[in-house]
């Protein structure tokens, strides 16, 4: 029997992200750059342009699950034998999704845009409610579906079946509804001293609603949500070498994708032809077993949390 034991030297809690944090110099960067590039009249929802966008998204999007099985060991002491079955575990939810997506594309669709709804959620602790958490979380697919109706709509017919047209249409009704939130989000943010995050993500969600789909979704995932859970937990792993950091990054990264393409060559008819629909699809597989364990271990430090302080109290 693998034990399972907390390992103390863990941080208690994951710092409320858009309360006081630091927005990274690329961001703006990036973000000046591709409204200089707008201006200029360079056509960004062309073929060369979106591929361009989807390689930044998957190499600079999925390092950042890339440390899971790293946090995991650091959370809970586990022998040869529990580190290979987390690992398989891992996989074997990740191989799943791509089994969805053969099977059940749309309901593989579905799952995906929940999964991405609740993780960009996280990024709103400002806000109490989970529900609205969801929906400010909802609101980066939201704002590109109401900006770009047709090119998102396209997208998810590409990465399902015809059916997923509806899906993009529901988007599209409910998005007042998710901008509004992310909007009381923004303000609360403003209000509680992080002027500059909030300003970040305001912009964001404007060249979400103005940027082609692939583009802005680029801008967000890598140069303003990935960094933080990236710096999270480079502040937990902060005994890891920064070549050792950056080398588990790439090789776990490139693993994801040559998986992917390996699954991908036995059943070609099964997967879309499109590219960006591709990644996206490779996305979804990792995203939903790095949710399940991220929440997992934040209910194990919320768990270690309150037995420190009845054992305190008593």
């Amino acid at each position: 029997m693998t034990a399972l034991t907390f390992h103390s030297t863990v941080p208690r809690r994951r710092t409320p992200l858009g309360r006081g944090d630091a927005v990274y110099p690329a961001y703006w960067i990036a973000a000046t750059a591709l409204i200089g590039v707008a201006l200029l009249g360079v056509p960004l929802g062309q073929p060369a342009a979106v591929a361009a966008a989807t390689l930044v998204f998957l190499g600079g999007g999925l390092p950042h699950g890339a440390y899971d099985i790293a946090l995991l060991r650091r959370s809970v002491v586990l022998g040869r034998s529990g580190v290979g079955l987390a690992i398989g575990g891992y996989a074997t939810i990740a191989l799943l999704m791509v089994l969805l997506w053969t099977t059940l594309p749309l309901v593989a669709l579905v799952l995906f845009l929940a999964v991405a709804s609740v993780h960009f959620g996280e990024d709103w602790q400002m806000l109490e409610e989970p529900l609205l958490r969801f929906a400010a979380g909802a609101a980066v697919i939201a704002a590109a579906t109401i900006g770009h109706p047709a090119e998102v709509s396209a997208l998810f017919v590409a990465m399902s079946d015809p059916r997923a047209a509806v899906i993009a249409q529901i988007i599209t009704a409910a998005a007042p509804v998710a901008l509004l939130v992310t909007a009381v989000g923004i303000a609360a943010a403003w209000r509680d001293g992080s002027q500059h995050w909030a300003a970040a993500m305001a912009l964001c969600f404007a060249l979400l609603l103005v940027l082609p789909p692939v583009a802005g979704f680029a801008l967000f995932f890598v140069f303003l949500h990935s960094p933080r859970h990236l710096a999270q937990t480079r502040a937990v792993l902060r005994d890891m070498t920064l070549g050792r950091w950056l080398g588990t990054g790439a090789l776990l990264s490139g693993l994801a994708i040559l998986g992917w393409w390996a699954v991908r060559s036995l059943a070609p008819s099964r997967f879309a032809p499109i590219f960006v629909a591709q990644a996206f699809q490779l996305l979804a597989s990792v995203a939903v077993p790095h949710l399940l364990l991220s929440r997992w271990l934040d209910r194990r430090l919320s768990a270690a949390d309150s037995c420190e302080e009845k054992t305190l109290i008593v």
